[in-house]
């Protein structure tokens, strides 16, 4: 149901917030302890058919800083998702008859673009695949995930607000990957970040610098972009693929040309661009050693972001210390399909790499670290946590499809 700003702030008190929100917008209130039918596009609100607990609600493209109330009579361990499985809050765990309240926010966007003038050369929309149709990430609804054994959530608040906003840009290992096992870093990213904050994953698999443009993701992204924000840019794992002609490009020329372009146009609006280098493919040799199966492209990525002066996130060189910690007997376990897919991730190994990001966002951002969760403790790529005792809850849907580009 919607709510009138007034009535709704009568009788709720609100965690403080950098977050600004707009007075004038509308407010979704939900009480969970009144039973909640499934989605209904004439109600614009529900629960998702299938396995597992999603609620959506119809909202408009935007940020919205949802705020819920977690716990109840038993005692509970919440984790919240959004959209496509992305990482909002981890296991929250509530004692019997108690009540905690969390603030998360979230990105909803949809495929349209703004028309292009009458002549002009353009689109008015993204170029989505045939895999992304139904797709939680370009739908006209917020879906929040509750996952754990022993999910508790009374009741959430959804309203639109304006943040700051980290853009991504990148290929399947960053995007929001819709079905377990696998999983892209950029999809672990929000749980890191404090609610005076949107993270904006607009990777997608299979992708290049190229096919990024052509497809019109950038314009996507180029047509929200603002003052203040970001614009994080991995490519490389299918940059490098001779074999598709359309969306090859060469280290030495083309490659680094594109990432200059998108270097400027992040620049050019006001944004900070960060390049960061393609985290290795599971490959060892005899030693034990990681071997590089990427070429010149991520000295290409690091020459380039010297010569602009643009920060760099290297986790090509921090997952090459990740992989070697866990060694050739248990690195496969940070990969999907049981360690049969050697170039994306599962849950583990997606979380691992975010953490490898968010050291290279303490090391050489000061502005964008400023808005980390305060309760993070250092990473050190070479002492990662067992991936035998990772504990994030899986989300209830599953594919055996493998990602595309692969």
């Amino acid at each position: 149901m919607i709510l009138d700003r007034r009535t709704l702030l009568a009788g709720l008190v609100l965690a403080p917030s950098a977050a600004l929100a707009r007075e004038d917008a509308p407010v979704w209130a939900f009480d969970f302890k009144t039973p909640i039918g499934p989605y209904d596009p004439a109600v614009g609100h529900g629960f998702e058919p299938g396995p597992g607990r999603l609620f959506s609600v119809k909202v408009p493209e935007g940020d919205y800083r949802v705020t819920l109330e977690l716990g109840g009579d038993k005692a509970s361990e919440t984790t919240v998702k959004a959209e496509s499985r992305r990482l909002m809050l981890e296991t929250v765990r509530v004692g019997a008859g108690k009540t905690e309240t969390r603030v998360i926010v979230v990105n909803v966007r949809r495929p349209e673009l703004a028309p292009p003038p009458a002549n002009a050369p353009g689109g008015k929309r993204v170029a989505l695949n045939a895999r992304e149709d139904g797709s939680y990430d370009w739908d006209d609804k917020l879906t929040l995930e509750f996952c754990g054994p022993a999910a508790a959530v009374r009741w959430l608040k959804i309203e639109p607000v304006t943040v700051p906003t980290l853009f991504l840009a990148g290929d399947s290992t960053v995007t929001d990957q819709r079905f377990e096992p696998a999983a892209g870093w950029g999809q672990m990213l929000p749980r890191f970040f404090k609610p005076d904050l949107s993270v904006s994953n607009q990777a997608e698999s299979g992708e290049t610098l190229k096919a990024f443009l052509i497809e019109r993701r950038l314009d996507k992204i180029l047509g929200k972009i603002k003052r203040g924000d970001w614009l994080m840019i991995q490519f490389g794992h299918n940059d490098q693929k001779s074999q598709w002609p359309q969306t090859y490009v060469d280290a030495a020329t083309t490659y680094r040309d594109y990432l200059r372009a998108y270097v400027g146009e992040a620049r050019l609006r006001g944004a900070t661009p960060v390049l960061v280098t393609s985290m290795h493919r599971r490959k060892f040799d005899e030693t034990g050693k990681i071997v590089n199966t990427h070429g010149d492209y991520p000295r290409a990525v690091r020459e380039t972001a010297k010569a602009l002066d643009v920060p760099l996130i290297d986790l090509h060189a921090m997952s090459a210390t990740f992989y070697e910690a866990l060694g050739p007997r248990d690195a496969w376990k940070a990969f999907n399909d049981g360690g049969k897919d050697a170039t994306h991730h599962n849950n583990y190994g997606a979380y691992q790499l975010a953490r490898c990001v968010i050291e290279g966002i303490r090391a050489t951002m000061p502005d964008l670290a400023a808005h980390l969760v305060t309760d993070l403790p250092p990473f050190d790529p070479a002492k990662p946590p067992s991936p035998d005792t990772f504990a994030v809850p899986a989300s209830a849907t599953s594919s055996q499809e493998t990602p595309r580009g692969n």
